[in-house]
């Protein structure tokens, strides 16, 4: 078994997600951030930037597969940046782009209903959970910030 590989690991650039109904906003914000795991995923990258295994660990249960594959999405879709920091075995870090920063108020607003739909099924106070848990309301964004996003000329985003 040879171990030499085709490409170069991250050498290619991933296509973004498609949006099955073009002209609907709805889908393509589920094409771009809808799933299980992608939400936590931002919502733990609002707070700081991460290395791979630092979210594995915050988005436990998630399997190394599911992270890297949801990780490259988010990166095609421009939400997420992925930043190499030395020589192979490539340490990377990843953080929320400008782009992605406007992603925030939806996940803290999905993040706040979460919270009241636990004590109502629950019926005990959700908010006081482990330090692994999304409890902590995210502050590090502004309406001004998301206001004044301006998409590159030339892209999709």
């Amino acid at each position: 078994m040879s171990s030499h590989k085709n490409a170069l690991q991250g050498a290619y650039p991933r296509p973004a997600r498609r949006n099955p109904l073009v002209d609907c906003p709805l889908t393509a914000a589920f094409a771009a951030v809808g799933g299980k795991w992608k939400l936590t995923i931002i919502y733990w990258l609002a707070h700081e930037e991460h290395h791979f295994s630092g979210l594995l660990r915050r988005v436990a249960p998630i399997s190394h597969k599911v992270l890297t594959e949801q990780l490259r999405e988010l990166e095609a879709d421009g939400i997420v940046e992925r930043t190499a920091l030395g020589p192979v075995p490539m340490p990377v870090c990843y953080r929320l782009t400008d782009y992605g920063c406007t992603v925030l108020p939806l996940v803290e607003n999905v993040r706040v209903w979460g919270v009241q739909h636990l004590q109502r099924v629950r019926g005990d106070d959700a908010s006081a959970a482990s330090a692994l848990s999304c409890s902590g309301a995210i502050e590090s964004f502004g309406s001004a910030e998301i206001a004044t996003y301006v998409a590159p000329t030339g892209g999709r985003r």
